[in-house]
């Protein structure tokens, strides 16, 4: 088994790009609020977009530069969206008369990729529940409960850690210094909550914990885990109940 971090939260960097980019930020955010990719509320999406890109830097992750390039592009299309249509800049194509256009062509072949590569993924996990068995083909059953579990992103990851941090009041500087919480003090405690109960609610996870300083730790220690696949993180349904499964249970 990997040895996890020992990093102080201070000195700890999550890098982002192992887990998602800017572009799949922008498909959660589309879909999440349940636009149209061809008329994106470009207001709202920078808006929603920068409030996501404080949260990661707050976390201090080790923000790609694509991110930084994502937020001034998104910033840029608002602006020219302000300008009437007489005054924005003249182009060849008639298409690219909306400024979003170009960002909408990324996003729809990005999500093309992405579509086809969950559809291989979901083809593999398919043929793992079928076994031979006097030539038939036997299928494993489901899950009793009928909920479709599936894996969580990065995003939906810091929405739930969003809605966990509104919960607690901003402590002041001097009970920030007071704390003693490292990522790998919380590691352990995740692993050990996990060893006995097998899975966890992402909110439970949090449930005694009055300072945003020791939730952003323990948050940090989550993510160190999932990248060393000691905890797996599963879904119910889109937008849905996180939770935290030992994957050796």
């Amino acid at each position: 088994m990997t040895e996890p971090t020992t990093a102080e939260p201070q000195d700890y960097k999550v890098d982002l790009e192992v887990f998602e980019g800017p572009l799949d930020l922008l498909l959660y955010l589309i879909k999440k609020d349940e636009v149209d990719i061809y008329d994106i509320p470009i207001e709202t999406i920078t808006t929603q977009y920068m409030n996501y890109l404080s949260l990661m830097r707050m976390l201090d992750f080790n923000i790609a530069g694509d991110f930084i390039v994502m937020a001034a592009t998104l910033m840029m299309i608002k602006s020219r969206m302000l300008l009437p249509v007489d005054e924005r800049p003249e182009l060849e194509d008639e298409e690219d008369d909306d400024p979003r256009w170009d960002l909408v062509r990324q996003l729809v072949e990005y999500k093309k990729f992405k579509d086809a590569a969950s559809h291989l993924h979901d083809l593999q996990l398919h043929q793992e529940n079928v076994f031979a068995a006097a030539d038939e083909p036997v299928e494993v059953g489901s899950d009793e409960s009928g909920v479709t579990l599936e894996e969580v992103n990065i995003f939906e990851l810091l929405s739930a850690l969003n809605t966990v941090l509104k919960r607690v009041e901003k402590e002041e500087l001097g009970q920030i210094f007071a704390q003693e919480f490292t990522v790998a003090d919380k590691i352990e405690v995740i692993l050990k909550l996990l060893r006995t109960a097998g899975r966890l609610a992402f909110t439970d996870l949090f449930n005694d914990m009055a300072t945003r300083y020791e939730i952003v730790t323990t948050f940090l220690a989550l993510l160190e885990l999932i990248r060393l696949r000691q905890v797996d993180v599963v879904q119910k349904g889109e937008f849905g109940d996180i939770f935290l499964v030992n994957p050796a249970a």
